[in-house]
């Protein structure tokens, strides 16, 4: 099976969850025997010297990519005020990425064509044009649904304002092109559940982030040194500063004051630099950390307070592989069908969060069988090979029944 992936964003090194859920399942279709070819955006947001990550990106039979701008500019967010055009999307519109998708389209054959997220989705008519390949959208998140959940946490009225118009287009664009897609490959099954609500009538099958367990090492020895909890997310993206800031706020004065000797340890690629004002309060800032799973791994607890957002969280994955405590909300927890102080803590609420810290750091034994089960979880229900044969069946199946094959 020859697959041509498209990505937004240039998917390694791992940095972030939608790097871990593209680079796992590639890696993953490539060992089972499919041929991969990546194109990607190389954008100025997430610049990739290629030289640097091409040992670690022989999964792919060819990699292709454009240098894409897409920087806020605030005369061109400006003008789109008064044009139809979802903001979101456009500042992925791409003459010279569209002229390289026609050349490979027009020089191989693929089976199926995938793109990474909604994003993508303005290159589909070029697709169907040079292509009969199976066209797929693989959706990281419900998109609009990331914003409409921001602007309900908004308070400033004109911000406000401004990100509910964004999100209205948001999503008059997601919802105009759902039928669009052959297959949809969402990330869990609350989300196609949500598609089939909104009229998605295609086939589709759900596939989470899978990781390949072989990577996650676990730690045990950061259960036996001096207390302390990590974060660990892209600052840049708002409902990660969005989460932290209302936990620093909101929970921390009240932990610290009852736990005065956890630490809490901060680490994110553009870091705000008012996050420091901190830092005499036990929580130490590292900025962008060069290895993600040695940071987690140097602590035995992890917070994700999300309050927004859709589709899956890859960190908590990654935490509960590392063998860590994950706090998490509700909404963090999305998408991952685990259970409250069996496998993770859940907390909506200062109070719900400083009583699971006070469980944490007063019963050492439930902590060790938290992360015993978070390990077994994930080895279990995510295991990227297992996910990467479902959905080569499912592709099958649906190509054999509607006459690709």
């Amino acid at each position: 099976m020859k697959i041509l992936q498209l990505c937004k964003k240039f998917p390694l090194p791992l940095k972030d969850g939608e790097s871990i859920a593209v680079t796992y399942l590639s890696r993953a279709l490539n060992d089972l025997g499919c041929e991969v070819t990546l194109l990607a955006m190389n954008t100025s947001k997430h610049y990739i010297d290629l030289e640097k990550v091409r040992d670690i990106s022989g999964h792919y039979k060819a990699i292709h990519t454009v240098d894409i701008d897409n920087a806020i500019k605030p005369v061109e967010a400006l003008k789109n005020l008064f044009t139809q055009d979802s903001y979101h999307v456009s500042r992925f519109r791409s003459d010279a990425f569209s002229d390289k998708l026609r050349e490979l389209l027009n020089t191989e054959d693929f089976d199926i064509v995938q793109l990474e997220t909604l994003y993508l989705a303005p290159y589909m008519e070029i697709i169907r044009e040079n292509s009969d390949a199976l066209l797929v959208m693989r959706s990281h998140n419900i998109e609009h649904e990331i914003w409409d959940r921001i602007t309900s946490n908004t308070r400033f009225l004109p911000k406000k304002w401004y990100i509910k118009y964004l999100s209205k287009k948001l999503r008059k664009f997601e919802l105009g092109v759902l039928n669009d897609y052959d297959f949809l490959v969402p990330i869990s099954q609350r989300d196609l559940k949500k598609f089939r609500n909104l009229g998605y009538i295609n086939g589709a099958r759900t596939i989470p982030i899978g990781i390949d367990f072989n990577d996650y090492k676990p730690d045990m020895s950061s259960f036996e040194k001096a207390p302390s909890v990590s974060f660990i997310g892209s600052l840049d993206w708002i409902p990660n500063y969005e989460g932290i800031n209302w936990f620093l706020n909101e929970v921390w004065p009240g932990v610290h004051n009852q736990f005065p000797g956890l630490e809490l340890h901060i680490a994110g690629r553009n870091t705000p630099p008012d996050l420091y004002r901190w830092s005499k309060s036990k929580v130490l800032i590292h900025g962008e950390v060069k290895d993600a799973r040695e940071y987690i791994n140097q602590h035995p607890m992890m917070i994700v307070p999300l309050l927004s957002g859709s589709g899956m969280r890859a960190k908590i994955l990654e935490g509960m592989a590392l063998g860590k405590v994950v706090i998490t909300t509700s909404m963090g927890l999305e998408g991952i069908d685990a259970t409250h102080r069996k496998e993770v803590l859940v907390a909506d609420t200062p109070e719900e969060f400083l009583e699971c810290f006070g469980l944490c750091l007063n019963d050492r034994d439930k902590m060790l069988e938290i992360s015993q089960n978070a390990q077994s979880f994930v080895s279990e229900h995510f295991n990227n090979y297992e996910l990467a044969k479902d959905l080569i069946h499912s592709y099958k199946d649906y190509m054999k029944e509607h006459g690709f094959i």
